[in-house]
This record gives C-alpha cells, structure tokens and sequence, in this order.
C-alpha cells in the first residue's frame, strides 16, 4: 500500500470515529443532544427551547430531543441535569426562577455549583397591572393608594418564584407594603385579577400580554430597562422615580458542571447566533421576548449576582416554602 493511500485511509477512519464519539471528544455536529426543560410542555420556556433547537439542527446539523420534567418547582428536571454526564450531550433551558427553588426548599444540587452557565438566551421584563374597572390609572395612583392604607391592597403573582422577589424588592424600592396573594403560577394571578379577586398582578410580559392588548388588564409600569416596543406609553418604574429598579425574566442555557471549556465555548457560539437569526428574533418578539446572548463569564456573573440578591430577598422579608 503506497503512502498516499495509508493516509487516505487514515483521515476516513478519523472521520468514521469522530462521528461516533461525544460532542466533547471530537466537536462532532452529528450527535443528538437532550435538552431538559423542568416546566410543563407548551408554556414560555419550552417554546423557546424547541424554536432554538430547530434552528441549530437545521445549521449545524446537529439532533436536539426536548424532554419536559417539570414539577417541584424546576427541581425535578434540573436535578435530572446536574447529575448527567458533563459531555455536552445533556443541557437545560430553565427560567432564572431556578435560583429560588434551592434557596427555599431542600434540593439534592448546588444552583450555583453544579452547572456550567453558558447563556442567557432571552430575557422578558416584568409588568405591574390591573382590571380595566380599577381605580387605579397610572403606578402613581396605586402607590397612593397603598401609602395611604399600607397592606389593604392586594397583589397577586407566582409563589415561591423569581417574580414574588422581583415584587418584594419593588416593595422595598417603593417603602410600600400590599398583602402579597401567591398562587401556583402567573396564569391563575392573571385570571384571579381579571376576575377582580386582587387588585393588581406583578406578571411576566407574555403572560399578561393578551390581556392588557384586548384591553381587558390595564398596564400601570414595567420592570424593564426602557420602555417596550409594544407598551410605548407605559412608563418603566425606573423612570417613574425608583432609579436601578430592574426585575427582568431571564431563560438560561446551562450544562452539568465539569463540562469541557470548549464544549461549551461551542455551545454558546451556536446558541447566541441562533437567538440573533431574523426569523427567530420575530418568532420571540410575538411573545414579548427579547434575544440577549450572554455568554461565557459574563452570564455566570450574572447569575451569581442574581442568586446571591434572591437570596438578601428571602432572608429579609421572611419567604417561606408553600
């Protein structure tokens, strides 16, 4: 056999081989990869998931299988990652709400300790709002309300989640006190201040979206950074004269910890340009999403920040598990 022969033959069995070891062995684009989602299918997460999903295995050729685990708050699917294989080839997609969940109950993970955070995929900001019948007309009004006759108003959004700390440092931020009304997710808050059971609902976007556009819920101010595209006249609680205040949904990418740098550089560089890509962009802003990208040290910052700041949150006013 001539030389150039043995080295044809060599490159096709290093070919044959790395399409069947793991994404962290070989960077192979061939290998299928499950991506966690602990919360129901169907809902804001696993839309996302799956549309990111899609768009990556149609440019980079790679399989993405979507398993749904929710229940315990996200800490049944999120324990399900922590203790896979740190290879690349199990990953989750979970709301920044999973930094509460350890905090507030007992969890067989370190929220912090046993993933590799890769990026922050989108963000959503929060919303403030009430039944179109209220009283209430602009965030003025119902803060005027709530100094005049502290803990006679009523708030309702998600229990245990990142959106009862968000309102809690609003809370903070505003020297207001309501009695906070907590239910098993921001749907049945929405439906409970339709229904005039509580006087307002600290929702995220999406969630109370449809609502405020038909008219039915009447936003009062959002916890975004700048105003939003879709609300124009609605002032943000920054500007309102609560300056830093910023209460923002983030969906996160992470992998057990221990996974391989360059996985998850390769990783992050698909995912952050798959939540760049046009059609995707439109795809999100349907659902009141914004495409963020964070990668690398930056997002593990980020999350670090926000655990440690849920966690002051919790110690201070006293959250307790339900």
């Amino acid at each position: 056999m001539n030389r150039l022969r043995r080295q044809r033959l060599a490159v096709a069995a290093a070919a044959v081989f790395a399409s069947a070891v793991p994404l962290s062995d070989a960077g192979a684009q061939t290998a299928t990869i499950r991506i966690v989602v602990p919360l129901p299918a169907g809902g804001g997460v696993d839309v996302v998931a799956r549309q990111l999903a899609e768009q990556i295995g149609q440019t980079q050729g790679v399989t993405f299988i979507i398993e749904n685990r929710p229940g315990a708050g996200t800490m049944i699917g999120t324990e399900a990652v922590a203790r896979a294989n740190p290879d690349g080839n199990t990953l989750l997609v979970v709301p920044n709400s999973f930094l509460v969940a350890p905090q507030l109950h007992k969890a067989n993970y370190d929220a912090i300790g046993s993933f590799e955070p890769i990026c922050s995929l989108v963000t959503t900001p929060t919303v403030l709002a009430v039944n179109k019948s209220s009283p209430y007309r602009t965030f003025g009004d119902l803060l005027a309300a709530v100094h005049a006759e502290p803990s006679k108003l009523t708030v309702g959004s998600g229990s245990g989640a990142a959106l009862q700390l968000n309102f809690e440092m609003l809370q903070q931020a505003t020297h207001i006190r309501t009695t906070f009304v907590g239910y098993s997710g921001t749907v049945p808050a929405v439906i409970a201040a339709l229904g005039g059971h509580i006087d307002a609902v600290f929702s995220d976007f999406p969630t109370a979206w449809p609502q405020i556009k038909s008219g039915a819920l009447r936003a009062l101010a959002t916890g975004a950074r700048t105003r939003l595209e879709w609300l124009p006249d609605v002032p943000t609680i920054d500007e309102s004269g609560y300056k830093g205040y910023e209460a923002e949904i983030w969906y996160g990418l992470f992998a057990p910890a221990r996974t391989p740098p360059e996985v998850t550089a390769r990783l992050a560089g698909w995912f952050a340009a798959a939540v760049q890509d046009a059609g995707i962009k439109t795809k999100l802003a349907v659902q009141g999403l914004r495409p963020v990208g964070l990668c690398g040290d930056q997002f593990r910052a980020q999350v670090r920040r926000q655990y440690d700041e849920f966690g002051r949150v919790i110690r201070e006013t006293g959250i307790k598990a339900e």
